[in-house]
This record gives C-alpha cells, structure tokens and sequence, in this order.
C-alpha cells in the first residue's frame, strides 16, 4: 500500500523593495528550505528582478522558476494566466515539494501572489498556503528619507496611482498624509491633484529604491512625464516647524 504523498506548501515570501539585507530572517529560512522558488515576471522581460535580489539567500541546487503575469488590461487574459500557473503550482504541490514564490515588498500590498493566492484557494483548496510578510516600498523610503508618516492622531493612506486626479483629490482631502504607489501609469493626474492642493513642494519623489539608479527629490520636477516604473511617492503631513529632510536637487544612486 502506498504512502500518500503530503503536499507541499505554497509560501508567498516579501523579499523587501530591492536591498538583499532587507529580507526577514523568516523569509530567509523558507527560501533555504525551499525546493522551488518562484520568481513572476512578464512575458516581455526575460529577467525576474525578484529572483536577481534573493540570489544571495538560494541553494545551487534549487530549482527556480519564472511564472509569466502578462501586464494586459484584459481581465480574460489576466484570468487565464493566473489559472494556467496556479495550476503549474498545484502539480510541484501535489508532489510533496514547497514553493517559495517571491514578491517584491509585500505579498499582500499591489502583488501578483494575492491573485495567486486566491485562484489557488478557488481551484485547490486542499492545498496549503502561508504568507511571509515583506517590508513595503515605501517603508523602506521613509525610512532612507527619514520621514514620518504618521503620528499621534494622524491619518495614513495608501493610494494607487492609477486613479483620476478627482479620485485622489477626494481621498488626499480627507487624510493627514498619503503613500502614492504606481505614479509612473498616470503622473499628470497625480500631479493635477497635488497642485490643486498646494501639496506638489512636499511630496517626495522616490524611484528604484534599493536599486542601480535610484533617486531621491522633492517635488515633482524630476518626475518629468514618464517616471521610471519603481516609483512612489511619499506626502507626509503639514506640521509646523517641520522641514522635509530631502534636499532641493536630485540625489541619484550609481
């Protein structure tokens, strides 16, 4: 009589926004422990940047994987290929072996792995699931701008970019400050939003953090009309005697 097999277990990982130092000592432990590491990525790019970061923390013997999430507005499309690799997923599962599937930040922040998650939990419930939380883009800014984003009896939000500047605008006037992520699909209307607020001076601008070329400015000038993809942007409160910490010019990371 045969043993059944165990199935494996489906770990989202958060690898952090770009610094190999920035994973958690947890998500080091799964990626060591795991027998494939997956890495997403677009069928236009033949590289997954999330693996280029894990790198230092996987075995030489273990597999590694590329999952291909077409960025498309096509929902069909989207469906679909999430279908088409859970279902890849389920078959490494069911042979009894883990899967580390990588995001940049968190798995449960703007992730490809929350579609993931929730496809497998439709088509194969019996397969088990666990999420290793990541530091987030914009944690790690704040951090390297040294800025607080919130205190006492302020209000955060974080905010996707895609919006219309009449969307965002609603939002920005009912909180103390603001995350903006995505800013590269649709800077004019977040620039729109923020100029009708007299906010465009304060806003930080941060791109490719952690990465080859990363900046740090305020305002929105560096911005130009098409900001590099991994862009964000931070809007701390107004708060008397307080001065942003980032200097007038663009700083630019080799």
């Amino acid at each position: 009589m045969s043993i059944p097999v165990r199935p494996g277990v489906l770990y989202g990982v958060g690898i952090g926004p770009g610094e190999a130092d920035l994973l958690t000592l947890r998500a080091v432990a799964v990626l060591r422990k795991a027998d494939v590491v997956v890495g997403a990525a677009s069928p236009r790019n033949e590289r997954s940047l999330a693996l280029d970061i894990a790198a230092p923390y996987l075995s030489p013997e273990v597999r590694t994987l590329r999952l291909n999430f077409p960025m498309t507005s096509d929902a069909a499309a989207r469906a679909t290929a999430w279908e088409d690799n859970a279902r890849e997923a389920a078959v490494i599962l069911q042979s009894g072996r883990d899967i580390a599937f990588l995001t940049l930040g968190d798995p449960l922040v703007y992730s490809t792995f929350g579609y993931l998650m929730q496809t497998m939990e439709r088509l194969f419930p019996e397969l088990p699931v666990e999420v290793v939380p990541g530091i987030t883009s914009f944690q790690a800014a704040a951090a390297r701008t040294r800025t607080v984003l919130c205190q006492d009896r302020e209000n955060l939000v974080i905010l996707s970019g895609i919006n219309g500047a009449e969307r965002l605008g609603r939002v920005l006037d009912a909180v103390d400050s603001a995350v903006i992520l995505k800013v590269y699909k649709n800077i004019e209307a977040i620039r729109q939003a923020l100029a009708e607020r007299d906010a465009c001076r304060r806003v930080m601008l941060v791109s490719r953090l952690g990465l080859a070329g990363e900046s740090l400015s305020r305002g929105l000038d560096a911005a130009g009309t098409f900001p590099p993809y991994l862009s964000l942007l931070l809007l701390p409160p107004r708060r008397e005697g307080q001065e942003i910490p980032i200097p007038d010019q663009t700083y630019t990371r080799v």
